[in-house]
C-alpha cells in the first residue's frame, strides 16, 4: 500500500510539502565566537515544516565538521560562512531567502 501525505494528500513520492516550506523559510547563518576563541556557524529560521534533522546531517557531512540541532537552529563548528550559501542553494531553498551577516 502507498502511504499518502497527511498534509497534501499526495503519495509520499510525489509529496511536495517540503519543497514548499523551503521556499518559505527566512534563513540567517551567522558566526559566532564561544569559550576558548571557537567560532561556530549558526544556521536560524527553520520552522516545523522543514526536516531539520535531515538538513543537518547533510550539512554536517558536507562541512566535515561536528554540531548539533536544536530549537529551530544548526550549530556548525567551524567557520563556514563562506560557502555555506551555496550548500544551502544546492539544498533547495531559494537565493532570495538565504541571509548571510558578517
Amino acid at each position: 500500500m502507498v502511504d499518502v501525505c497527511n498534509q497534501c494528500g499526495l503519495p509520499q513520492d510525489l509529496c511536495v510539502c517540503e519543497a514548499i516550506a523551503r521556499e518559505q523559510q527566512k534563513i540567517t547563518v551567522v558566526i559566532e565566537k564561544r569559550k576558548f576563541g571557537k567560532k561556530y556557524t549558526i544556521i536560524r529560521g527553520f520552522e516545523n515544516e522543514v526536516n531539520i534533522d535531515e538538513i543537518f546531517r547533510k550539512l554536517k557531512s558536507k562541512f566535515a565538521c561536528g554540531g548539533t540541532a536544536k530549537n529551530g537552529q544548526i550549530e556548525l563548528q567551524g567557520d563556514h560562512k563562506s560557502r555555506m550559501k551555496q550548500v544551502l542553494l544546492d539544498l533547495g531553498f531559494p537565493e532570495e531567502t538565504i541571509e548571510v551577516q558578517s
